[in-house]
């Protein structure tokens, strides 16, 4: 009878326990890795919850992306073939009570890549349209826009360090079920605008965002929403979209003590003033994955993202993310 007692009680406490581990929990990392759009200093979903004060956190995000895209109105044409590799980086530092610090400094390189093929096979698996991928080459670099109001171009493997982030957050509301925080960031023109690693200008946000796990539950959500105003950049020049809305919001399933499933839904305005779906549409991907914390410190995710509004996104993105933090 004890035993049976000390096991009720046990369970009960894991369960209490349980949301503020879910609680801070963040989404899964998720970025437009589309040529243009990838471009923007869009933020990526994260907990509303901050690094405590004088603690590090630290991620490490990779992410392969498959861009197919062709479309055409007579007045404008755009053609989007290839494959992103990106790798970022992701410190938080806790700098006083409430207050944190965030820098992203990405890696990323633009070729004719290697899923072509892989991609074509699952269409034809499940009978999916391929949208014309097997009337082009496989495996080619080939981004181009023309219009008359500007143009682009790329057909030449590219890479190299993108645009760095730098964010300032605070907690704004917190309880036993709430965290709010909001936070202002600045990309800098770190990449080379003529590779597409990055816009050329300097992009400023603001965001707001909000965690909830009910007491006892095993589910929780967080989501975002904010502005973003883009610098002036000349990809493709007079048709850029300067003032963007983002937003977003995701489910965790805390499924078993060391094993979440997460599933959530992203959006942002489009990029450029366009008729082309590709470019002028918004967008809108719905991400699934699931994470491990294989340790008390560590977790790693694995998941991937699918372009819900066909074209504002890449075809598909797999994505990685090793995250530390200490407990």
């Amino acid at each position: 009878m004890c035993n049976y007692r000390s096991l009720v009680i046990g369970l009960a406490g894991s369960m209490l326990a349980l949301p503020q581990a879910v609680l801070a929990a963040d989404p899964l990392y998720v970025k437009n890795l589309s040529p243009v759009a990838g471009l923007l200093g869009l933020p990526s979903p994260r907990a509303a919850q901050l690094a405590d004060p004088g603690s590090l956190q630290f991620a490490t995000h990779m992410a392969i992306a498959s861009h197919f895209a062709v479309d055409s109105n007579g007045r404008e044409a755009v053609v989007l073939d290839g494959e992103t590799w990106r790798l970022a980086f992701d410190f938080r530092y806790g700098l006083a009570e409430d207050w944190e610090l965030q820098l992203e400094l990405p890696v990323q390189t633009h070729d004719g890549g290697s899923l072509d093929s892989l991609i074509d096979g699952w269409h034809d698996l499940w009978g999916m349209p391929d949208g014309g991928r097997k009337q082009v080459p496989r495996d080619r670099l080939n981004y181009r826009y023309a219009s008359a109001a500007g143009d682009f171009e790329l057909q030449d493997s590219s890479g190299g360090i993108g645009d760095i982030t730098l964010a300032l957050h605070r907690t704004l509301y917190r309880d036993d079920r709430w965290q709010l925080s909001a936070g202002a960031g600045y990309k800098f023109a770190t990449g080379r605008e003529r590779d597409f690693l990055g816009s050329g200008a300097e992009d400023g946000f603001l965001v707001l965002r909000a965690g909830h796990a009910a007491p006892g539950s095993r589910l929780s959500w967080q989501g975002q929403a904010g502005y973003l105003r883009a610098g002036r950049y000349d990809l493709p020049g007079a048709v850029q979209q300067r003032d963007l809305w983002f937003a977003g919001v995701g489910v965790v399933w805390a499924w078993r003590d060391a094993l979440s499933l997460l599933l959530q839904l992203d959006s942002h305005s489009a990029p450029l003033d366009s008729d082309l779906t590709a470019l002028g549409e918004t967008a809108l991907l719905l991400t699934a994955g699931a994470r491990w914390r294989f340790s008390e410190d560590w977790a790693l995710d694995l998941g991937f993202v699918e372009d819900v509004r066909v074209e504002t996104a890449p075809d598909v993105t797999f994505q990685a993310s090793l995250r530390y933090r200490p407990r």
